[in-house]
């Protein structure tokens, strides 16, 4: 006990560490109370280990001090944190989906710490609609008699169905019926809008005489068609095409709903992406088409819903639009993004989504033999080989789209594979790589050249030992 009481009498005051110079650049970025509540827990800590018999010897103010800077240094991280994503798919929904460009990303800066035009008409000066900000760019680009945005793609799907389709059937295909990411299920969304499903077809095969039969005059809202973005039904198989649904549903007297998901808005069949386009889903006589501003439009997380005004006006009046509105921030990114489609060539070269996709196993060739000889150069005692790869598109889009890629692989005498990845994820700009064949594979598809250095300076900063 007494070895105890001389342990406990040397711990230094809290008011003593708070002087410490050491805390000096903390102060600057951090608030007070936060550093004074972790000196007081910092030396608990110590004073709660002398109690129990752990901590066995005095512990400096040095010591100390050590522990509660690198606490400190902990804290001031963001639990966001900027990451290089070298794992090759494009739309990584964990790392954040679409990249915007920088013209999307600048629209952003410009507003996002000042006051703006979100509901103000600067010609007449009174009170404007966040609607008009992206309608007439996003009719433009798509040929669409209206348009308007809400925070995401099921918020967009639940909106339509509510105020299209609210206490009545909505008929879908059984092939359709998919979940997207977090379990989330297309039959679910619908339930929670009011609507009611009504199912048609089987997995496999589904026909037009299968809407036509499951119609009931002022039993059915609409007919729903879903584009089964992230995953595909092949064999012994048989579905309803877009123009097909469209011309029962004027018949009929009943809107068509296309929730395509992706949102593609420029051909990349010649890159090896045959997925359809908005404009191909509006020819084809969908009256509402849905999809995401995330995905392969390359914008801000949001959904989009365009086409017919008389629909597109109902969602604008219903209640939940308020709900799902989105703010000043993904409007500014999303009119920047539509703006740049007006010349699709430059899109192809200036939105990252798209840039990305279109990269020729040339040029990924080129740029990852240029990231290896960088890696060589600062890491002598690493082992590189550039090697071609298998990309993906990610983010529930064109499932069976295998993008030929080239990567840089590293390897250490000594050190797994696993644990060079982990050692990669607590780099100051942590580096998300693929694991292969007890190598660590850095991807540069989804690599900008400016990351390069940031990518090799992670590998350098590598320190022994397990973590």
């Amino acid at each position: 006990m007494g070895d105890k009481q001389v342990l406990l009498r040397g711990l230094p005051k809290v008011d003593e560490v708070l002087q410490d110079e050491r805390l000096v650049l903390f102060y600057e970025t951090m608030p007070r109370p936060l550093i004074v509540d972790t000196v007081r827990e910092a030396v608990g800590d110590v004073r709660n280990g002398i109690l129990e018999g752990t901590v066995d010897r005095g512990l400096s103010q040095d010591e100390i001090m050590d522990r509660i800077t690198g606490i400190l240094s902990e804290k001031k991280k963001r639990t966001m944190r900027r990451v290089l994503n070298a794992t090759g798919v494009v739309l990584h929904t964990n790392l954040g989906r679409a990249r915007l460009s920088s013209n999307a990303s600048g629209a952003v800066w410009e507003i996002m710490d000042a006051y703006c035009t979100l509901e103000y008409d600067l010609k007449s000066g009174t009170r404007g609609s966040r609607h008009a900000i992206v309608e007439g760019i996003i009719k433009k680009v798509t040929g669409a008699e209206a348009a308007m945005a809400v925070n995401n793609n099921a918020a967009a799907t639940m909106l339509a169905l509510a105020a299209l389709a609210r206490g009545k059937e909505v008929v879908v295909s059984r092939g359709e019926l998919v979940e997207v990411g977090g379990s989330f299920r297309i039959p679910d969304v619908m339930s929670e809008s009011g609507a009611f499903l009504k199912e048609v077809g089987t997995t496999n095969k589904t026909r037009i005489s299968d809407y036509r039969s499951a119609y009931k005059e002022g039993v059915t809202g609409c007919f729903m068609k879903v584009h089964t973005s992230n995953y595909r039904i092949v064999g012994f198989t048989e579905d309803v095409k877009l123009e097909q649904m469209a011309q029962l549903g004027r018949e009929l007297g009943l809107p068509v709903i296309y929730d395509m998901g992706n949102g593609l808005m420029a051909d990349l069949k010649r890159y090896g992406l045959d997925e359809p386009t908005v404009t191909d889903a509006l020819k084809s006589g969908a009256d509402v088409v849905l999809f995401s501003g995330d995905k392969l439009l390359g914008g801000p997380q949001a959904g989009i819903l365009i086409g017919k005004k008389e629909y597109i006006d109902k969602m604008k009046e219903h209640p939940l639009a308020r709900a799902f509105r989105v703010d000043k921030m993904t409007l500014a990114a999303l009119e920047a993004t539509f703006l740049q489609y007006i010349d699709q060539e430059a899109a192809l070269k200036e939105i990252p989504v798209l840039k990305m996709i279109c990269a020729s196993p040339l040029e990924l060739k080129e740029r990852a033999e240029m990231l290896g000889v960088m890696l060589k150069a600062a890491c002598p005692d690493l082992r590189v080989q550039v090697e071609s790869c298998r990309d993906q598109v990610g983010g529930g889009s064109a499932p069976t789209c295998e993008l030929e890629g080239y990567g840089v692989a590293v390897w250490k005498e000594g050190l797994s594979a696993q644990r060079m990845e982990r050692k990669l994820r607590k780099a100051p700009v942590p580096l998300i790589v693929r694991v292969n064949h007890d190598r660590v594979l850095v991807d540069v598809r989804t690599l900008s050249d400016e990351e390069f250095l940031p990518a090799v300076e992670a590998f350098s900063g590598m320190e022994g030992g397990e973590s």
